[in-house]
């Protein structure tokens, strides 16, 4: 059921967002666990069956990538990402959603998706 609804949740954000342009994701290529690496991989899946499906272009992006451009190092701990996306502005609420505006970042800063 979780990829279901998954699924759902992708279709919902492309409707009521009025259609997802690009999607960009971390690339993640060193899990923690088994458990880890097929939650993952299963997401990775339906994400990019979806984004085929409903033609809209996907990029991964590895994390060292993301940390190297918002923090400066490819290994850059939780605490630096956090501190490097405050000072460009933002108030994350945790490391999940300091993760997502460095990559947020990074896809403005690299012109994903946008009209050329």
């Amino acid at each position: 059921m979780i990829w279901l609804r998954f699924r759902a949740w992708l279709q919902e954000v492309d409707e009521t967002a009025g259609g997802v342009g690009v999607v960009v994701f971390e690339e993640v290529v060193a899990h923690r666990g088994v458990a880890a690496s097929h939650c993952y991989a299963g997401y990775l899946a339906h994400l990019t069956a979806w984004a085929e499906a409903n033609k809209i272009p996907y990029q991964g992006v590895p994390v060292g990538t993301i940390k190297r451009h918002i923090a400066g190092k490819g290994n850059a701990d939780k605490a630096a990402v956090i501190a490097a996306v405050k000072a460009l502005g933002f108030s994350p609420a945790d490391d999940n959603e300091a993760d997502a505006l460095a990559l947020l970042h990074w896809a403005i800063a690299h012109g994903v998706g946008a009209v050329r």
